[in-house]
């Protein structure tokens, strides 16, 4: 069986943690993070979804690989969405 990104995805978030697009890329190889968001919606999952600092993204992305921004870089200024699955 060939290793698909988007599978490994699901599983991450199915297990109740929150992702964003710089996530779903350098830790699980999702290219399309949107359309895999799309297609697990079709699949009956409710999506929510929520403004964060990108600092945390980071964060939480260097707790399985290791990314650096440029020191000039406002990553607590910058925001982005991250995603997760709910029950309600």
């Amino acid at each position: 069986m060939t290793y698909q990104s988007h599978l490994a995805l699901k599983e991450h978030m199915i297990q109740g943690y929150r992702v964003t697009v710089l996530e779903a890329f350098l830790i699980f190889g999702v290219q399309s993070f949107h359309r895999a968001i799309t297609s697990f919606k079709r699949d009956g999952f409710l999506v929510k979804s929520e403004k964060v600092s990108m600092a945390k993204a980071i964060r939480r992305t260097n707790e399985y690989t290791v990314c650096h921004s440029p020191k000039e870089l406002p990553v607590r200024e910058i925001i982005v969405t991250e995603y997760w699955f709910s029950n309600s």
